[in-house]
């Protein structure tokens, strides 16, 4: 049985600033619309709106529920992260969906600052709330009686990969880490694909973003950058693979979302660079690992950056022909990753 229920937690006291609130009328209208959508495809999932809390923020959450579910029962449960300018409408909903149907209680959110969640500055990639976002969803599933939170675990897909090898080697209570094309924000910003750039360089965009944070205070307008590319003519024959796949997925009918802005607020920059995902591997990160990676993916070299920084149980699993994107939604690889997340999540 398919169809969309809402369960909220910790309600905000204070309503969201009005700048926001017209927004969010338009973002409740757009997400209805999507539920109503997906009700009426056959899911065997239930999918509930709820929403938590990150201290002052409220946090927009779906909350996948699998066949057959009863409040009666214990769950395994999964938290979600979507990847960076992404949101939990788009393929990290595809999965999580996906991985309900294996029997796993599912969450998946817009990170603070982004899509139907609230916060300002709007767009703000700050990747230490997005790693606190993963801890109170945690939060979250430990206060449903149906979920064991004992049998917790999370993943996460491109940033949000990193985000999940991040927030594991420190929030215990999730079991077992996985990731699909995991790209880590903090080594991606400070070079690209793998390839540090030149202190010089790092420096330079440090000297810009401060720049523009002394304007904003005095009142400038903010400057906001591109994930992907913004318009087809960007995109040319030395565009990576990555930003032209990201192109087709984000700005096309393929998976684009009202949400998705698929920019990020510049001055994000700063706490990007001051950020590690995989700085604690060795040591920390002691829970099972699974990296998902396509063979084809210029981003494999950051899954195999983790698969050997890593000294507990791991595996990385490549997918033969797959690229960053195409993990994302086409059927051909999605149908090799689901299962091999779902059977290395019977651990939990």
């Amino acid at each position: 049985m398919a169809g969309s229920t809402t369960r909220q937690a910790n309600k905000p006291s204070a309503p969201i600033a009005a700048t926001y609130s017209l927004d969010r009328v338009a973002d409740a209208f757009a997400e209805l619309e999507h539920l109503r959508t997906e009700a009426t495809k056959g899911a065997r999932v239930m999918v509930e709106t709820v929403s938590f809390r990150n201290k002052e923020v409220e946090i927009a959450a779906h909350l996948h529920l699998p066949e057959n579910f009863s409040e009666d029962k214990k769950y395994p449960a999964l938290v979600g992260i979507h990847p960076a300018g992404g949101v939990k409408e788009q393929t990290i909903g595809h999965y999580a969906k996906r991985l309900a149907e294996h029997g796993f209680v599912t969450v998946v959110y817009d990170s603070s600052y982004q899509g139907a969640s609230g916060g300002e500055p709007r767009l703000l990639e700050d990747p230490t709330i997005r790693v606190e976002d993963a801890r109170c969803a945690a939060d979250f599933l430990t206060a449903l009686p149906f979920v064991d939170s004992d049998r917790m675990g999370v993943f996460g897909i491109c940033a949000g990969g990193g985000y999940a090898i991040s927030a594991a080697q420190t929030e215990r209570r999730f079991k077992a880490v996985a990731t699909v094309s995991a790209a880590p924000m903090g080594e991606g910003s400070r070079g690209f694909l793998g390839h540090l750039s030149p202190v010089a360089e790092q420096i330079g965009t440090l000297e810009m973003v401060a720049q523009q944070r002394t304007a904003e205070a005095g009142g400038a307008q903010p400057l906001y950058a591109p994930f992907v590319p913004e318009t087809l003519e960007e995109i040319n024959e030395s565009t990576p693979d990555l930003l032209r796949e990201g192109y087709d997925y984000y700005r096309t009918p393929r998976g684009q979302h009202p949400n998705a802005k698929g920019r990020f607020l510049l001055t994000s920059m700063d706490k990007m660079f001051a950020f590690s995902a995989f700085d604690q591997i060795p040591e920390l990160l002691t829970q099972p690992l699974l990296l998902i990676a396509g063979s084809k993916a210029d981003t494999k070299v950051f899954s195999d950056q983790a698969y050997e920084l890593s000294k507990g149980p791991k595996e990385l699993f490549v997918v033969d022909g797959a690229t960053h994107i195409a993990l994302y939604d086409v059927p051909e690889y999605v149908d090799q990753a689901i299962p091999k997340m779902a059977e290395f999540f019977t651990i939990l």
